[in-house]
């Protein structure tokens, strides 16, 4: 098959499970409240934590991760003998992330991606995926903010990606294209809780949001 056909099966069928709005499902499969119905009205791990069931947020969060990961990992492991470089799996890593926020199942009103953007930096490397949640989850540990740790997450990703050069890992431009790109989404899509960040107002995991 044409490399530049296979290559653009693979990006849609990335978006396609990017697409998968996996808080949305968990919740029905658990009896659990649509999470488009409270809290902070996002369909993503943190706010079905919310809903007190936290089994179905730790496999929302699981599968959130996955949907980004196998993509890439699928891509790094068979695309080389098919023709497919670094600009597919940075394409294809970003087009599962992009599903996450603009679902075509779910009438494109998706999540702000922080698992899927995960997965996708651990579908890229192992070491790079380990650092950005190192990042996440201090934060989180510290101020009780999903939000800001995110937010730290984003801007560390592209950063600590460059840093790795050469050491853990060999950077290409295409995947830090994607790595920012992903980034500067994260953040845009983190405005409102900035906003309320800012003014004190935003919500602690771990409590309920009416």
């Amino acid at each position: 098959m044409n490399p530049t056909l296979l290559s653009l099966l693979a990006i849609v069928a990335a978006y396609l499970m990017g697409s998968l709005s996996f808080a949305v499902i968990v919740s029905r499969a658990f009896g659990v409240a649509d999470p488009r119905t409270f809290g902070s009205g996002n369909p993503g791990a943190t706010n079905v934590l919310r809903s007190g069931n936290k089994k179905a947020a730790a496999v929302t969060l699981l599968l959130d991760a996955v949907k980004g990961w196998l993509p890439v990992v699928l891509v790094k492991a068979f695309g080389p003998a098919y023709g497919l470089g670094e600009g597919t799996l940075a394409l294809v890593g970003l087009a599962a992330f992009i599903g996450h926020l603009y679902p075509v199942f779910f009438r494109f009103k998706g999540g702000k991606g922080v698992a899927t953007a995960a997965g996708v930096l651990l579908g890229i490397s192992g070491w790079l995926g380990a650092l950005v949640l190192a990042v996440w989850i201090a934060t989180v540990l510290i101020s009780r903010y999903s939000s800001l740790g995110a937010l730290l997450a984003a801007l560390a990703a592209p950063l600590l990606y460059i840093l790795g050069d050469g050491h853990l890992w060999d950077m290409h431009r295409p995947v830090l294209g994607a790595v920012g790109a992903m980034s500067l989404l994260l953040i845009w899509r983190h405005h409102e809780n900035i906003n309320r960040l800012i003014a004190g107002q935003e919500s602690k995991v771990g409590k309920k949001k009416k």
